[in-house]
């Protein structure tokens, strides 16, 4: 098979890196894997991964550039043999949906997120993403989403977000560098420590974790330390905003802004109990997935993909989105369990995530809708 996806950079996110999953996964079973994008930081990913970058650039939405591109992709569909096109996000999507009726060939969507629709325009435009010959939706949330926005006249798959479960299972290595990042961050052994791993913006919820912080404090009880792990990426108003919150309700103490962190295996390591506590529905809530096969127990926002990821009870909590005195009780339980007890919940999310969330499965699916359509 000759695969080109399609997809506006080549910079951090999910989209990007199932990206790069998938061209492995090509790569490994003999085929070749084409990405046309204008590339970015995860170039190198690329290439190792056996993938080959074709820049164009697909991260503009004018109609006159889109069009320019469906006539450069149809060229090169043409040029290299292409078997099948698969778009990852709207813009470059409307273009491959053009080259591939020009060329006929099958046109395979991802529908990576919820898209806002305010407008019956916005939702036009939202709705190249449910004109593949097959739709994937990486969650039932997503699923559902699509059949209310759309219809149902597109056949639809799920395949959920992988998880690269090797590279966060728990070690001796991995564990040390936790402890090195715990006493990096000011955080003594016996400290109880949550770990919020997302990048600061305010629908990722770090405004309600500080006011669950500040409601522990309010009831009397003992602060535990929140390390926010995630750059603010040019929202410094808001990182401030969080900063005078933390301060206002007296836990800045216990607040650590980490910026964004490299090694996130070790990250999950040095925590007790990892949060995702975003205030609107996440796709498929990958950091609680991560943390998942971290071996850690994890309290989502109940609602999104991130609700079908952890078991409520069995492999962590989820609570009501925003509210922060639910986060804050949830998190006092935590708190009160034994290590024994966290462990056997953190072993549990691992078998659940091994289960059902894995890279090689995702993988394998998303290959075995290429061949469905071929054949």
């Amino acid at each position: 098979m000759k695969i080109l996806q399609v997809i506006p950079n080549l910079d951090t996110g999910g989209a990007e890196r199932t990206t790069i999953e998938i061209a492995e996964a090509l790569t490994r079973e003999g085929h070749t894997a084409l990405v046309a994008s204008e590339g970015g930081a995860m170039e190198g990913e690329l290439a190792a991964a056996g993938g080959e970058l074709i820049r164009l650039p697909l991260a503009s939405k004018s109609p006159l550039t889109i069009w320019k591109n469906a006539k450069l992709l149809a060229a090169i569909i043409r040029e290299r043999g292409v078997d099948l096109v698969h778009a990852r996000s709207r813009a470059p999507a409307w273009s491959a949906l053009r080259a591939a009726r020009k060329t006929g060939i099958p046109f395979v969507t991802t529908y990576h997120g919820t898209y806002n629709a305010r407008s019956p325009l916005k939702r036009w435009y939202n709705s190249v993403m449910a004109r593949g010959d097959r739709v994937i939706a990486n969650s039932n949330f997503i699923h559902d989403h699509i059949v209310r926005e759309h219809g149902t006249w597109m056949p639809i798959t799920v395949i959920p977000r992988g998880v690269e479960t090797e590279r966060f299972a728990p070690s001796d290595e991995i564990s040390a560098r936790g402890a090195a990042l715990r006493r990096e961050w000011g955080v003594a052994d016996s400290e109880f420590l949550f770990l919020l791993p997302a990048r600061l913006t305010r629908w990722k919820g770090q405004t309600v974790a500080i006011q669950a912080l500040g409601a522990l404090k309010a009831r009397g009880e003992i602060v535990p330390h929140l390390v926010l792990a995630g750059g603010d990426q040019g929202r410094a108003e808001f990182r401030r905003e969080l900063e005078s919150l933390a301060e206002d309700l007296g836990v800045a103490p216990s607040v650590i802004f980490a910026g964004h962190c490299s090694d996130m295996p070790a990250a999950f390591a040095a925590c007790d109990v990892a949060l995702n506590p975003s205030v609107d529905p996440e796709a498929f809530g990958r950091t609680a997935a991560e943390a998942s096969a971290a071996g850690k127990p994890v309290i989502v926002s109940d609602h999104g993909g991130a609700r079908e990821v952890i078991e409520a009870g069995q492999t962590g909590w989820r609570v009501k989105p925003g509210d922060a005195d639910a986060l804050a009780d949830a998190m006092w339980e935590a708190v009160q369990l034994s290590p024994a007890a966290r462990t056997r919940m953190g072993e549990a999310g691992r078998s659940r995530i091994g289960a059902l969330f894995t890279t090689a499965s995702l993988q394998s699916a998303t290959l075995q809708v290429y061949r469905e359509l071929l054949e």
